[in-house]
This record gives structure tokens, C-alpha cells and sequence, in this order.
């Protein structure tokens, strides 16, 4: 640890800026003179100390902060290090602690821009232009304040699969009212509709069922079935949704018998259709539920094969996965041989892959010109629980698998594989721009079908397997709630599932806060990971909402109103819906029209900065002042 010191002396209400360069153990030093860089720091005007540490993120790092702070040679901070979006809330907690405000922070990436990708003296010089133009910035900046917005104890939650159950229940506990909405009249979304889980083999009803008793016992949950959302607005902790309920559509009509008693009756469950939880719609209505954060458990669809893929929609005895599994539930024995519909199975050609792991210009792309390109992760394990269902219950009928890859990634399904192994399963692999033909037989080989693959483990030979069945392991895509999406101004991924803020650090939240995820509307997940993330979910809400407020960051527009002409250009230019609107104000006895920031709903992205024709509106925390201050900076630097 090295400091340079050079204390502003023109009063104690001066920017005092203090920079700090970490080395991160070599990912920076190795590459940066940051010896060089220190000197060079502390000649920077305004700047009161310049030091360097091995690791600035550490206790001892932060402490050297927090020190200055104390002791007065600071009251501007810049941190020269990795990426503000791993540090950067390390770094203004530590200039909290220390009793300073945490928003007089400024943060110079010089990992990731400059010692990841520059080497030897252009990075030193690289790096000094950023720590200058980072402390330029930080000579204007002002305290600022959190927003603090109070918010509804209240939490809905949207689907009621599994997902959702889990999430509700984990809300309730905490002590929040939960309102879980369902489009159909049966919570249990697909899990509901199968037999077992795999891989542990509990009875799938039996999973939802715990659940649904649960959601049923909770006095703080209210049960919409039959209901969709169909207005939104408002901001975290104080969302409005208005639910459009009707009667259940004729397909989905359950007989009276079925139907749970209103008040404390026992769940009811219907096969291959879910749980009803009470009495369902008689009536159209709409229902307006005020809440503080919206959890999206929306859920999935099984991949549909196009007429002709794999025979599909051509040779009746080819069926998807999740049609196997139900018929399966259902099945009869011959002996020990497999009937379905009177049938005997004798043979059954399993295919890994369809729907999912799409390569464009082998696979035909859909209707919209997608392609399925991601692993839908939940096929292979299902594929391989499946079939040592098949081998154990009807020892004489074989199944064959033809995979491409087995990618039984989860606790307890490599023991699937392993299982089938035993199970004499026959496994042929083969490469994706050769994957296997499903014909009709001419009846030789004493089956309705034939399958016939270049097996990538005999070198390419072409091997010949009769077929009674063939069963196609179709991936997950995300449902339908385009709608949804539309209306809440949700982001969508390149695969189309709901995208996270960050896989890693912000995993279930969305960009607009007190918007989350649960389960598989964020990408394919088996049941496990579901509820995982349900959970996760259900602790980031109750987190928003525990203080009965939400504080937020400062980092939103504001409005000068002696400049605001109220044209409307930052309300066009806004990204965020209905983060700024035109209100009518008095000026000098005249009404008149001028832009008002929402400031909840605002992101703090500036386009509206950039749209304004008088300059009136700014964002706190980066002003136009404090950005060409830093261009000044870079500037001066190079013409030097």
C-alpha cells in the first residue's frame, strides 16, 4: 500500500477528491503501471489523496475509504478498479459507513476497459484517462437522496403451476397477503400432467397437491381462477392490475361432481388436468387488485413438431414425450409387454432433441422465423426416467434412444443414465445434419415403423430399428402471453423467455423493480430448479415490501421549470411507460403545459436529456455539466 497526499486547501466545503487504484492482484498491475498511475493521480486538480492497494474490495481496502473519510482529506471518492456492476454497491456502503454520503461516489473501470484488453504503456495511458475524467466527474458531484416509496404489503402472483403454488405459499408465510391468479380453472400447470417426477419418482400429484392444501389453509391468499390480466400500471410497491374472470371455457367445463366445497373443502385432483382449489366463475366480471409487487410464474408449452417432422401429425404411432407420459400413466400390460389402445408395444425408438438445440440451415425455422437454439436441459433426464419406467414395468419391451448428446446435468440423473445402462437400454448417437428418418415399414420387420440412423458410435454405419412407437423428446418454449408482455412492457430474450437483469447478480428481478420471475417463463428448469427459483423470487419480494417502503436509487430525471417549454419530446423519447408525463401548471396567473417525472417509474437513461430542445431536463448523478467535465478531461489528456 503506497498514499500520496496533496489536501485541497481552499476550504473545507471544496471537492477534496480521494482516488484509489486497486491492483486486483494482478488482473490490473500486471498490465497498468498503477506505480505510475498513483503519481500521476495525485496531480490531478482537486484530487487530496492518491492511493494504491492490492485489493480495494477488502475489508482493508474499503478501511483505507473510510479512514479519509473520518479524518476529513476526502469528500469525493473515486475507486479505479474491475466493473462498477461487482463493486460499486461494495463501495458506496463503505462511504456509508463511514458517514458519508454514498452518492458522492464515482467508479473508473480499468479491468474489464483497459488491463483485460490493453497491455504495456497504451493501458497505463488508457487507465489515466479514465481515473481523470472519473474524478472530473466527481468534483461536481452533489449528496443526493434516495427515494422512498411506500408500498403495499401485498404480492401477486401470476400462473399457478408449481411455480406459482411455491411462490404464494412462501409469501403468505412471510406474513404478506398474496393474490395468485390462474387463466385456467386448475392450478398445477404441466407438472400436473405428469405421472411421476423425475429423478427422484415422487408421485406428481402428490407434489402439487402438498402445495395446493397449503394455498387452500392460508387465510392471506385469494385464489383467482379463470382470471387474466387485462390493465397494468403503476410503479414497485404500488402496481394496479385489473382482472378480466369469466366462466370456464367448454374444454376446459368440470363436472359438478369435481368441484371442491366452497370455504375449507379439500383440494381436487384431476388427472392430466390440475387441482381445482374452489368454486370457479359463473359470471363475466372485472376485479381491480391493488398490489406492491408482481411475481410472473407463467410457465411454459411443450415444443409442437411440425406436420412430417419425425413423422409427426402423419404416423399415428408417433407421439411427443409429454403425450408418452400420460398414456404411460394409463397403460396396460400384455404379460410383460407394453399395451397402449389395445396395442402391444414392443418396440419403442425414443428421439433426444427435437425443438431443441436448433442449428440454423439444418433445422426449418417456425412460423415467426425462430429457431429453438438454446438445450432445453429437462428432455434428456425425462427421457431417460421414461425409459427405465418402460424396461421395469414391461421387461419385453426394448427401447432404443437416439441422442445426439445426454446432458443429465442434475443431482441424482447421471444415476438415470447409469440406471438405463442396466436397464439394457440401447443407445445410438448421431450427428445433427444427419439425424434419424422415421418410415413406414413394408412389414418385414414385424413393426409399423422403421428408424434408421447413421450411428456416430460404429463410425457412421446405418443402422435399422424397428419401431412400434416412436416417441419424440420435444424442448420447452415460452407460452403465450404475448399479451402480457405487450401490456407490463416485459423484456424478451433472443430465445423469447422473460430475460433477467443478470443471470448471476440480479437473477429473478426484471428491469422495472418489484417486476420478478419464477420458473420456467425464464428459460427451461425442472421442477426442483423451479421451485428454487419461486422461492428466490418470493425472499426478493419480501425484501421490497418488509419496511412498508422501497428506497431507491436517485439516479432519475428532474425537471427545471423556468426552462421547460412543454413540448413533449421527453415524454416521446421516454422508455419507460408513463415515467414522465405533461401536466398542467400555473405560471405567472397562465396555465400551462409542463413535463413532470414519475420519478418511481423512471430508469434514469437520459433519452429524454437527449430529446429536450430547451435543456430542462437532467438526470441527478449525471448531469450534462459532469459529462463534458469528463470529456474535457479525456480531452486535455490527449492534446497534451
Amino acid at each position: 500500500m503506497e498514499e500520496k497526499r496533496n489536501l485541497a486547501s481552499d476550504g473545507s466545503d471544496a471537492p477534496r477528491v480521494g482516488i484509489y487504484i486497486c491492483h486486483c492482484g494482478g488482473n490490473i498491475s500486471d498490465h497498468v503501471d498503477v506505480e505510475v498511475l498513483c503519481e500521476k493521480a495525485e496531480k490531478i486538480p482537486g484530487v487530496a489523496v492518491a492511493r494504491r492497494n492490492m485489493f480495494m474490495c477488502s475489508d482493508p481496502g474499503q478501511e483505507l475509504i473510510m479512514e479519509d473519510i473520518r479524518s476529513g482529506k476526502v469528500n469525493r471518492i473515486v475507486v479505479a478498479s474491475c466493473s462498477p456492476s461487482l463493486h460499486e454497491m461494495t463501495f458506496r456502503s463503505a462511504l456509508e459507513r463511514a458517514g458519508a454520503n454514498p452518492y458522492v461516489y464515482e467508479h473508473a473501470n480499468i479491468r474489464e476497459q483497459v488491463s483485460w484488453v490493453h497491455h504495456g504503456e497504451p493501458a497505463t495511458e488508457k487507465a489515466f484517462q479514465l481515473i481523470s475524467a472519473a474524478a472530473a466527474k466527481a468534483r461536481l458531484l452533489e449528496p443526493l437522496e434516495p427515494l422512498r416509496v411506500e408500498a403495499r404489503r401485498h404480492a401477486t402472483v401470476i400462473g399457478a403451476g408449481i411455480a406459482g403454488l411455491r411462490a404464494a405459499v412462501d409469501l403468505a408465510d412471510r406474513g404478506f397477503q398474496v393474490a395468485l391468479l390462474e387463466k385456467t380453472p386448475f392450478a398445477g400447470g404441466r407438472v400436473a400432467r405428469l405421472d411421476r417426477l423425475a429423478p427422484t419418482g415422487e408421485a406428481a400429484s402428490e407434489a402439487i397437491l402438498s402445495l395446493a392444501r397449503r394455498v387452500m389453509e392460508h387465510p392471506a391468499i385469494t385464489f383467482y381462477p379463470c382470471a387474466q390480466v387485462v390493465g397494468f400500471d403503476g410503479y414497485v410497491g404500488n402496481f394496479s392490475l385489473e382482472l378480466q374472470v369469466e366462466p370456464p371455457a367448454a374444454e376446459d367445463a368440470v363436472p359438478p361432481s369435481n368441484l371442491p366445497p366452497a370455504g375449507d373443502g379439500e383440494p381436487v385432483f384431476v388427472p392430466s388436468r390440475g387441482v381445482l382449489l374452489g368454486p370457479l366463475p359463473t359470471e363475466k366480471g372485472r376485479i381491480q387488485v391493488e398490489t406492491g409487487v408482481v411475481v410472473l410464474a407463467t410457465g411454459f408449452k411443450p415444443y409442437t413438431p411440425r406436420k412430417g417432422e419425425y413423422g409427426y401429425g402423419e404416423l399415428p404411432e408417433v407421439m411427443t414425450l409429454p403425450q408418452f407420459i400420460e398414456a404411460l400413466r394409463d397403460a396396460q400390460a400384455d404379460g410383460s409387454v407394453l399395451m397402449l389402445s389395445g396395442r402391444p408395444i414392443r418396440s419403442i425408438a425414443m428421439i433426444h432433441c427435437v425443438g431443441s438445440r436448433q442449428i440454423p440451415g439444418i433445422h426449418e425455422e417456425d412460423a415467426s422465423g425462430y429457431l429453438n437454439e438454446y438445450c432445453s436441459r429437462t428432455c434428456c433426464s425425462a427421457t431417460l426416467f421414461a425409459a427405465n419406467q418402460v424396461r421395469t414395468r414391461y421387461p419385453e419391451t426394448r427401447v432404443f434412444e437416439f441422442y445426439r448428446d445426454i446432458r443429465a446435468y442434475g443431482r441424482g440423473q447421471e444415476e438415470l443414465y447409469q440406471e438405463a445402462a442396466r436397464n439394457k437400454v440401447l443407445f445410438l448417437r448421431f450427428e445433427p445434419e444427419d439425424p434419424p428418418r422415421v418410415e413406414r415399414s413394408d412389414g418385414s420387420s414385424g413393426t409399423p415403423l422403421v428408424v434408421r440412423v447413421k450411428d456416430a458410435l460404429t463410425f457412421g454405419e446405418e443402422v435399422q430399428v424397428p419401431a412400434d412407437l416412436v416417441v419424440l423428446a420435444v424442448g420447452m418454449e415460452p407460452t403465450g402471453i404475448q399479451d402480457l408482455v405487450d401490456l407490463m412492457k416485459l423484456p424478451v430474450g433472443a430465445d423469447r423467455f422473460l430475460l433477467e437483469v443478470h443471470p448471476k447478480l440480479r437473477p429473478v428481478e426484471l428491469a422495472t423493480t418489484g417486476l420478478l420471475l419464477a420458473g420456467t417463463c425464464q428459460a427451461p428448469m425442472d421442477v426442483s430448479e423451479a421451485c428454487n427459483a419461486a422461492s428466490a423470487a418470493a425472499s426478493k419480494a419480501a425484501s421490497l415490501l418488509a419496511k412498508g417502503y422501497v428506497q431507491l436509487d436517485p439516479f432519475v430525471a428532474e425537471v427545471d421549470m423556468e426552462k421547460c417549454q412543454g413540448t413533449g419530446s421527453c415524454v416521446e423519447a421516454c422508455l419507460a411507460d408513463g415515467a414522465i408525463e405533461l401536466v398542467d401548471v400555473v405560471v405567472n396567473g397562465e396555465t400551462v403545459r409542463r413535463a413532470r417525472v414519475v420519478q418511481a417509474l423512471c430508469l434514469g437513461c437520459g433519452a429524454c436529456v437527449a430529446a429536450c430542445p430547451s435543456g430542462a431536463i437532467q438526470v441527478k448523478g449525471s448531469t450534462l455539466a459532469q459529462f463534458e467535465a469528463m470529456v474535457d478531461a479525456i480531452a486535455s489528456h490527449e492534446a497534451a
